[in-house]
């Protein structure tokens, strides 16, 4: 029987320095292999560091990354595992908690049907508008995005010089 691996990108945006190697030992404990992590300094949070993994792992192991990470509350993190269809994407932030979305292969959420059929139950506009919000992990995307972009003004700054 062939285990087909799928690759995947974990994405800790903020993690306090103190749990740098227990978060290492978690994450090299799933994927069955030991990964050299390149940590940096998150210039948003004081004493936190960000690193980006990429990896090739059997389906599922997303939902098991981002589900051991979760449990130190203090971390920032995105987890992907991609396929032919798409992504199964993960995100976290100690205040929102998780979201769990699927992307097409534009990267493109997809909301499902049943996520629809309760927004529209509502004849409330404002309670069908937080229900989409929700699906597509808007408050994620903004609580995220400035540690995103991150790199990019280091880059932006290295040029000015």
């Amino acid at each position: 029987m062939h285990d087909k691996r799928y690759a995947g990108l974990i994405t800790i945006h903020s993690a306090p320095s103190p749990l740098r190697q227990h978060i290492e030992w978690g994450l090299n404990a799933i994927l069955g292999i030991t990964h050299e992590y390149s940590w940096r300094d998150q210039p948003l949070a004081t004493g936190t560091l960000r690193t980006i993994i990429e990896y090739r792992a059997p389906l599922g192991t997303a939902a098991k990354i981002a589900t051991a990470l979760k449990n130190w509350h203090y971390l920032r993190f995105e987890v992907q595992e991609f396929c032919s269809q798409g992504a199964e994407f993960f995100r976290f932030t100690p205040e929102l908690g998780i979201h769990r979305a699927f992307t097409d292969g534009t990267g493109s959420i997809l909301i499902c049907e049943n996520v629809i059929r309760k927004s529209l139950a509502s004849f409330d506009d404002v309670e069908i508008r937080e229900n989409l919000e929700a699906a597509l992990g808007s408050a994620w995307d903004l609580a995220l995005e400035p540690m995103r972009g991150v790199d990019l003004q280091e880059v932006h700054r290295l040029r000015a010089i």
